[in-house]
């Protein structure tokens, strides 16, 4: 049973931040605007989220320097993402484009950062990891769920979640995710009737990239304790995650878990007695994950029906 615990909290260090970049992703095409930056914008996140916990784990520890960190992450990405809504909304400029320019800059900005500011001029940033919590009270107490989910977790697991749960209340139940979705479909009729497309276009853009920059910081936190400007392609990964997942949040909850366990196959098969003795190369392995997505976009790209307005540039004046 020890081999299965295992195998579920590594699936949901996989599959958490997988479900919030992608989440982030649905945010910003529904609003009409595609960010194939998100990788970049992890590696951002994570180098900002990353390089706070190296420059103060001197004087804190533990989870509340985390969520400090998670803060971090969040304004960075928020501005990070703010280039690619300026080129994207106000000068109608290639979103792909746009998108591609900022993922080449991301990791060469983080390394040129790092070997700047850290004295040794080194690319990597090392950091304690002191996050783990080793039991919640009482619910670690809870037979077979416990030793799941509540033994040996990170608090960003829940805030994932949360995550969700606000998102999928946030783009059905409330007035923003109406408008947003709206500006995605048509946004000449959301015009019409006095949305600000502009303004809503900016907005999931900007979700996007806080959603984006935290994904990265909880993707870096519990399997390393160092980062090196990259986050191993998780943010087109999260992309086909979102495209899998038909814009929709439980369907995308859904399609991260499966991603998930596939990634963290590939992480610990060695723990594993039958699939270790296999007479299979680790290089397999860690191709599985992006294989299994070639094998499900095959499958879903047909049902796929992606936002009607989606990269396409709003012109006020047309109709």
């Amino acid at each position: 049973m020890s081999i299965f615990y295992l195998i579920v909290q590594q699936t949901m260090f996989f599959t958490i931040p997988l479900l919030v970049v992608a989440l982030g992703g649905m945010f910003t095409e529904r609003g009409g605007v595609t960010n194939i930056a998100l990788d970049g914008t992890m590696i951002i996140g994570a180098f900002a989220g990353i390089l706070f916990i190296n420059q103060t784990q001197d004087t804190m520890s533990g989870t509340t320097q985390l969520l400090l960190a998670m803060l971090v992450a969040v304004g960075i990405g928020i501005i990070f993402s703010l280039f690619l809504a300026f080129s994207a909304i106000n000068m109608k400029a290639d979103q792909i484009i746009g998108g591609t320019a900022l993922n080449l800059f991301a990791p060469a900005f983080a390394i040129f950062a790092a070997r700047t500011i850290q004295t040794n001029g080194v690319q990597q940033i090392q950091f304690n990891n002191t996050f783990r919590i080793s039991k919640v009270p009482v619910l670690g107490d809870i037979p077979f769920i416990g030793d799941m989910f509540f033994k040996s977790c990170y608090i960003t697991t829940y805030i994932g979640i949360l995550i969700l749960l606000v998102a999928t209340f946030v783009l059905y139940k409330t007035k923003f995710g109406l408008r947003l979705r709206s500006c995605g479909e048509h946004p000449q009729a959301a015009d019409s009737v006095g949305i600000n497309v502009y303004r809503m276009r900016y907005s999931g853009v900007m979700i996007s990239g806080a959603l984006g920059g935290l994904g990265g910081l909880i993707f870096v936190i519990p399997t390393s304790t160092s980062f090196n400007a990259d986050v191993a392609g998780y943010g087109f990964l999260a992309l086909a995650v979102m495209i899998c997942g038909q814009w929709k949040p439980m369907r995308i909850f859904i399609v991260s878990i499966f991603f998930g366990s596939m990634k963290a196959l590939a992480a610990s098969y060695s723990a594993v007695p039958f699939l270790a003795n296999a007479p299979i190369t680790s290089d397999f392995y860690k191709m599985v994950p992006f294989i299994a997505t070639l094998i499900v976009m095959a499958f879903t790209s047909k049902n796929s029906r992606a936002p009607k307005a989606v990269a396409q540039p709003y012109d006020k004046g047309s109709r």
